[in-house]
């Protein structure tokens, strides 16, 4: 659905560090970098931009997809490594879908981070 979606961060460093680490287990990493920020893929045709910003930005939901539930473990112990808050530990939510395996966190400028997997449990 999306090519990239690109957002403002306060501090560019704690969010960039931020981002590699928690979502390197789905295969996330820099694309490139320069003037405004940073491009953040696994595919290549998919990514996130970051930018430093001085506005306040809203908060978002971010949901990546992972290829298995392994991932999403994965992507909760690293985003907590990485200094994010749980909002919601690796587990199936039976109220989305019978196969929604996903884990939330707070990342670093309050925006609520998501890792899905929509894959029964291999």
């Amino acid at each position: 659905m999306f090519d990239h979606v690109v957002f403002g961060v306060s501090d560019y460093a704690t969010s960039k560090a931020f981002f590699l680490k928690a979502l390197e287990p789905i295969g996330m990493a820099v694309v490139s970098e320069g003037p405004p920020g940073v491009e953040l893929s696994a595919d290549g045709k998919v990514s996130l931009c970051l930018f430093q910003t001085a506005e306040k930005p809203a908060h978002l939901h971010l949901a990546f997809v992972a290829g298995n539930r392994q991932q999403v473990d994965a992507f909760h112990r690293a985003a907590l490594e990485a200094g994010a808050k749980d909002n919601g530990a690796p587990g199936l939510r039976p109220n989305y879908s019978g196969k929604y395996y996903a884990a939330f966190v707070i990342g670093p400028d309050g925006h609520n981070i998501e890792v899905v997997c929509h894959e029964p449990e291999a």
